[in-house]
């Protein structure tokens, strides 16, 4: 059995930080969502592993490598344009093979991971198992609706009015009978080759379909609020350990993970949070679920339940929450005189402004 990790796309709902880093390599407590994807496909017990890359190839290559320190064994397979999921099934239908297979898309997060859905697949073989989960807004998701017996009686993709409020979680299973529905569909009204036609075809077409839902925690890490809430729940998990330097004067409270080289003077840190390794803390306060990356320093700021990217600075700050901050990024206070605020932004950016 094989994996087939979707890395491409832009990552809209991200920008202004996608704009230079794609989204499957921001950090979830100081490492990349895509690394989480990995360790999780690893555990499984598979080692291939195909990887859909787009525009932002070289970085994921970069960061990836030939998969080796998470004991895989990684392909590359380009996809010039974000077609949709089973288009990536398309262009890796050589890589695949005859082969059973789990699609995991590598901007998705599964606490609990998929080891024991991939042991059943392969005890039971239906020709797809799809994963489910409730939510409230079914309409920004493929939606699907099950029978009296709890089969897989249908699918649509982010229908206006949902049957069901059970959403497909970025995690699919297939056999090769999945190969000749990629290609019997058609594009949708988005242009795109639907994964949610595909197994409707299967479906249509009389073959073994079945569902799981998952009551675990899942999260489509698109956006900065679903960013935030997989920090806060990795966070939860880690252990404190201390290889950076902390003085006397500063007070570290709770699960806190720092970094070697990490200096924290003067400070407050509350957990569960991490400090990146290099990163100075100085006359601040660094309150729970918040992850601040290497290189960055945070003076007499204060900031909590919020993600810094590497080499950013914050600088009399008060008070950050809730915030995504990215690489290289400078925050200082504004002049009182006169009383105005000097912003450089991105495009996409959203500011909010205390009067």
């Amino acid at each position: 059995m094989k994996a087939l990790v979707l890395a491409g796309g832009s990552g809209t709902r991200l920008r202004p930080i996608t704009h230079t880093s794609p989204k499957q390599l921001v950090p979830v407590a100081n490492k990349p969502v895509l690394y989480y994807v990995l360790e999780d496909v690893a555990a499984a017990g598979l080692t291939e592993v195909g990887i859909v890359v787009g525009e932002t190839a070289d970085e994921i290559q970069d960061a990836v490598g030939d998969g080796s320190k998470f004991g895989l064994r990684v392909t590359y397979l380009p996809q010039h344009l974000p077609l949709g999921l089973a288009h990536a099934v398309l262009i890796a239908r050589d890589f695949l093979g005859d082969d059973d297979f789990v699609m995991y898309l590598g901007d998705n997060f599964v606490v609990g991971g998929i080891a024991g859905l991939v042991d059943e697949f392969r005890a039971e073989r239906p020709d797809a198992r799809i994963l489910l989960t409730r939510v409230p807004d079914p309409s920004s998701f493929g939606v699907a609706e099950l029978d009296a017996d709890g089969r897989v009686a249908g699918l649509e993709e982010k229908p206006k009015q949902p049957k069901s409020d059970l959403a497909l979680v970025g995690v699919y299973l297939f056999t090769p009978a999945v190969h000749e529905a990629v290609r019997a569909i058609q594009p949708s009204w988005r242009g795109e080759l639907e994964i949610t036609h595909a197994i409707q075809w299967l479906i249509d077409h009389r073959r073994d379909v079945r569902s799981t839902t998952i009551r675990g925690y899942w999260k489509d890490t698109g956006n900065v609020t679903d960013m935030l809430e997989v920090n806060r729940t990795v966070l939860e998990g880690i252990e404190a350990r201390t290889e950076g330097s902390v003085d006397e004067a500063s007070e570290v409270i709770g699960r806190v993970r720092i970094e070697a080289g990490a200096r924290i003077r003067g400070s407050r840190i509350v957990g569960p949070a991490v400090i990146g390794a290099g990163t100075l803390i100085s006359n601040s306060y660094v309150g729970p679920y918040t992850s601040i990356a290497d290189g960055c320093r945070i003076e007499d700021t204060e900031i909590e339940y919020s993600i810094v990217l590497r080499d950013a600075r914050l600088d009399g700050v008060r008070r950050v929450r809730a915030s995504l901050v990215g690489r290289s990024v400078s925050v200082t206070p504004a002049p009182r005189v006169p009383s105005s605020n000097r912003l450089v932004l991105g495009d996409h950016s959203e500011v909010q402004i205390a009067s």
